[in-house]
């Protein structure tokens, strides 16, 4: 992690589970990290856990990934306060367990994981591209919180997801679109998809462990372990695609 010493993080939903683990580790790590989420007050608790030296690196911002001025100006904050985003981690994402794509009344929830799931990365992604091209910064690195759910259609008895798979296809899609745009902009700038299997977050509604029950379960933290694994590679080698599950995970 040498080169990224004292370089900037950004991390997308860092209020809780996956986002709180990475911002953790990458601080710990030496960089200087910056929190989005919706939940200001979490972003603050964050902070106050962190050892001093480290929460000093450490800055919360609220931010809804869905709104794309308030990703404008969350970057354009990090650009003059901080110097721009050399690493972004687009984590945030949403599911609504239950609520169909042919559910009644279910165009708000179904909306609702589009505009986080798929534009939130597009908006976050744009801005920190923008700002990494700005600065002629050639080696940054956008990294994407994906899910076994965007390879394959997780399917069982009673478990409706509605659009969240449909939403993390698309996340799959956009990482190789975004892969070429970065190549014909003739950078070295890296984009890696990191798609975990069932993690225990908030993510993960109650209803879904009673129709699966024993299902493993993956920590926030072994994510974050693989997302800095990503970060950590020489800067001649780029992880396209990597999928982590629990041990025993079936579906």
């Amino acid at each position: 992690m040498d080169r990224w010493l004292n370089r900037v993080a950004v991390v997308t939903g860092a209020s809780s589970g996956i986002g709180a683990a990475v911002c953790k580790d990458l601080v710990a790590k030496g960089m200087v990290v910056v929190g989005l989420a919706r939940r200001e007050e979490r972003l603050k608790e964050l902070k106050a856990s962190l050892p001093a030296e480290q929460g000093s690196r450490f800055h919360g911002r609220k931010c809804d990934v869905s709104q794309e001025q308030e990703v404008i100006d969350a970057f354009a904050w990090i650009d003059a306060t901080l110097g721009g985003a050399d690493v972004l981690v687009n984590n945030a994402g949403i599911v609504r367990v239950g609520v169909g794509i042919t559910s009644e009344s279910n165009a708000a929830d179904l909306r609702a994981i589009l505009d986080t799931n798929v534009l939130g990365v597009s908006w976050c992604t744009r801005e920190a591209f923008k700002s990494l091209q700005k600065r002629n910064v050639n080696d940054g690195h956008i990294l994407i919180v994906n899910s076994v759910a965007g390879h394959r259609v997780v399917t069982s008895p009673g478990l409706i997801m509605g659009m969240y798979s449909p939403s993390k296809f698309a996340v799959t899609a956009m990482t190789e679109v975004l892969r070429h745009e970065f190549l014909t902009s003739k950078t070295q700038t890296k984009i890696t998809s990191i798609s975990p299997g069932a993690v225990d977050t908030e993510i993960i509604d109650k209803k879904a462990l009673e129709l699966i029950p024993d299902l493993p379960l993956l920590r926030s933290e072994d994510v974050a372990d693989a997302i800095s694994y990503c970060i950590q590679t020489p800067p001649n080698v780029q992880i396209h695609e990597l999928i982590i599950k629990p041990v025993g995970e079936t579906i």
